[in-house]
């Protein structure tokens, strides 16, 4: 029998009134935006127009939205209210999610017009965070975190004595101290496990860097407490921008993004690179890393390492530009903080291999525009031959140009103010079976960007360096084939300075001198210039350090009198198994260095003064690195530092009379050291002998133990008898026969 409403059992329990729950069938059926709707993005902030001006709008629109992807006249919904106005936003579909996360990063916050700046959003983004369910009925105040004071970022400036800071991992700990001259060292905190792998100062040492398993962290203050913190999973690297707004860090290994991540979006997945904003902490934007040209395993399978050329990014000095070499084809410069692509395009430059950026903003002649400026080279590509460009940024306009020919390698060597741009090209033979250097130096602030040839040179140069805010440079050549051997080739060192000419202007390059028959292969100029210290490091025969100082004042050779330089060595020294030779920021001392990382025997540090005289040397077990704390640069005026130069003898005196007073004041501390622990022995023994005369006293025995022992002799009747004792000793005895 069919089953009728008359057989359904009855329920006493139902109440018509009662709601009924349906969230299981809504969340049964509800819309998922990620799974249809993630190619959708929402656009604000456009002008509101009446549906005459509609059509205008949606195609002058459509030709900011096709620069990032593919969509079209029909994907646009722009709605329209009762009154017949717009409502200043549109709905978009791009042909692909990657397209609509590619709109969202580069049109967020860029200006449709004068008045309007567009905000862009993923459709699935807006449903997450601002969905029905996501969203309280009742408004919740926001908790206020309690103001921290952390104190100034750069306290340590205010030192009255002027001293720099400096910062040594060893072992696993990980301390800052203050430098004293020739006194030890003076901690000023000491933390174990800080860091995991190494330690790193900001440009203008306001940060210190630990590196961890989970990111990056940024401490500094009088009380180092952490002041930024980025959540880059097995991050090996980090690279700071000249003015320390922004950085990246780097892992090998690519992101694998789970939610709950903090600081990062599925948009980081799969990227190995994130630049950072240091302000707010948030990610600017993620890259994934290039594949390097040539195979991936070698014969036998194994996977090939390559060495990686960091930073991969390399900034601008005024931070408005980070720049991405993508080798054999172009430079991708982005305008920060936005990372927008400059021009929407990149730099397409053929068969590129390298390029940097002026280290400071250049100053060329007659062009008074905003520009900055970087330097590339390009091989030899067929018949065409290999070529150095100058480009100025923004306009992409090419300053500079010039043609190279037999090119094997070339290296760009920026001088630190952007005067000069060296390029030293090693050039082969016609039979490729010798090597010879070529400097081409590009003087930049000079009309026409000219180009000085240095072709005197016969051999390989393996070093160069300019010298800081100066226009000298030394050299390091070899005339052997570079190769990976216990014993190191010999190498020549030689100075270069410009010749003097009358008037206003930089002379051309003259060589000074060349010292043969070296073990040299690093060159470390001081930070202010003038001295320059030529050393022998990662050696395991040779261990020299040179002093030259540059402006020696004393008589010059009648050779050198047309030069801009007076050439002297200082002193010579050694240290057993040097890695690293680090100049303070002030010039004033050279701190050398053997790593254990490099090596396990001798592992500690010596410091020395600008002229060479060693002050103090400490070995320390587990040695890792020495780091001193930059500086920023000076606030003083050109003619404030002027006037300290020309008076620096007077200036001196008052320091000297500093120095006296602080050592006598030592000498003093001794000898009131000296004087406290005389007193209280003196003290100890006028009470011992108290406490013995007391006890004599008690025994019945005389207070001076003289009188008991005259008493005990009278009383013997014995009287003192004097023993004289003979001793012989031979000391020397030899046997000689007189034939």
């Amino acid at each position: 029998m069919a089953p009728g409403f008359e057989n359904l059992p009855e329920d006493d329990s139902y109440d018509e009134e009662e709601e009924l729950d349906f969230s299981d069938l809504r969340d049964q059926y509800k819309v998922r935006l990620e799974e249809g709707l993630d190619a959708f993005v929402v656009i604000d902030g456009l002008p509101v127009v009446p549906e005459d001006s509609k059509q205008k709008l949606v195609k002058f629109l459509l030709r900011k939205l096709n620069t990032v992807g593919k969509t079209r006249e029909e994907a646009i919904f722009m709605p329209m209210n009762d009154n017949g106005m717009s409502e200043g936003y549109a709905f978009v579909e791009y042909a692909t999610p990657e397209q609509a996360i590619a709109a969202t990063k580069s049109l967020h916050g860029t200006p449709l017009d004068k008045k309007h700046t567009l905000a862009v959003n993923k459709l699935t983004d807006i449903d997450r965070y601002g969905g029905e369910d996501n969203i309280d009925e009742e408004y919740q105040e926001p908790t206020l975190e309690p103001l921290v004071e952390n104190g100034h970022l750069r306290w340590w400036l205010g030192d009255y004595n002027g001293r720099d800071q400096v910062v040594i991992y060893r072992s696993d700990n990980v301390g800052v101290f203050w430098n004293r001259k020739k006194e030890p060292l003076e901690n000023i905190i000491d933390r174990q496990h800080w860091t995991e792998s190494f330690v790193q100062w900001s440009p203008l040492g306001t940060y210190l860097t630990s590196m961890h398993q989970q990111g990056v962290q940024l401490w500094g203050g009088p009380k180092w407490a952490r002041q930024k913190r980025f959540a880059h999973p097995l991050v090996n690297l980090v690279d700071f921008s000249p003015n320390e707004k922004f950085v990246t860090t780097w892992s090998n290994k690519a992101i694998q993004w789970e939610e709950g991540m903090p600081s990062l979006s599925v948009e980081e997945d799969g990227k190995n690179a994130i630049i950072w904003d240091i302000a707010t902490g948030k990610p600017l934007r993620s890259f994934a890393d290039i594949d390097q040209p040539g195979p991936a395993v070698d014969e036998a399978g194994n996977p090939v390492k390559r060495k990686i050329q960091w930073p991969f990014f390399k900034w601008s000095a005024d931070d408005k530009y980070v720049a991405r070499l993508t080798p054999g084809q172009s430079i991708s410069v982005y305008e920060l903080p936005r990372m927008n692509l400059l021009d929407k395009t990149s730099i397409k430059i053929e068969g590129v291999v390298d390029f940097e950026w002026a280290p400071s903003t250049p100053q060329r002649d007659s062009v008074k525009t905003y520009e900055q400026l970087f330097c590339y080279w390009t091989p030899e590509i067929g018949s065409n031959p290999a070529k150095v460009g100058l480009m100025s940024i923004p306009s992409k306009e090419i300053v500079r140009t010039r043609n190279l020919f037999n090119v094997t390698d070339a290296k760009l060597h920026w001088q630190s103010q952007a005067a000069y741009v060296c390029v030293k090209v090693d050039r082969h033979s016609k039979s490729k079976k010798s090597l010879a250097t070529n400097l081409e130096i590009f003087r930049v602030k000079e009309k026409g960007v000219p180009v000085e040839v240095v072709d005197s040179i016969k051999d390989t140069v393996i070093n160069f360096a300019w010298e800081p805010k100066g226009d000298r440079f030394v050299l390091i050549t070899t005339a052997e084939v570079l190769v990976a051997t216990a014993v190191p080739p010999k190498t020549s060192v030689s100075f270069f300075c410009p010749e003097k000419i009358k008037g206003v202007g930089v002379g051309n390059f003259k060589h000074i001198r060349t010292l043969e028959k070296k073990n040299s292969n690093a060159i470390y100029w001081s930070p202010k210039g003038r001295f320059v210290v030529v050393a022998s490091v990662h050696s395991q025969q040779s261990f020299d350090m040179d002093f030259w100082d540059l402006d020696f004042e004393g008589e010059k050779s009648e050779s050198d009198k047309d030069l801009t330089a007076n050439l002297q060595l200082m002193a010579t020294a050694e240290h057993y198994g040097v890695t690293d030779i680090d100049w303070d920021p002030t010039g004033r001392y050279v701190a050398t260095s053997a790593s254990v990382w490099k090596h396990p025997s001798e592992n500690g540090y010596h410091l020395y003064d600008f002229k060479g005289t060693q002050l103090r040397e400490e070995p320390m077990e587990k040695f890792k690195q020495w780091l001193w704390r930059p500086r920023p640069a000076t606030l003083l005026s050109k003619d404030e530092q002027k006037h300290i130069r020309k008076n620096l003898r007077e200036f001196s005196k008052v320091f000297d009379e500093e120095d006296q007073y602080e050592l006598d004041t030592a000498n003093i501390a001794i000898v009131e050291h000296r004087r406290r622990l005389l007193d209280e022995w003196l003290a100890w023994r006028a009470s011992e002998e108290e406490r013995l005369r007391e006890d004599r006293l008690d025994m019945g025995l005389p207070e001076d133990p003289e009188e008991d022992s005259a008493a005990r002799r009278q009383d013997d009747g014995a009287e003192d008898a004097v023993v004289e004792e003979t001793i012989e000793e031979v000391m020397e005895e030899s046997e000689e026969i007189v034939s």
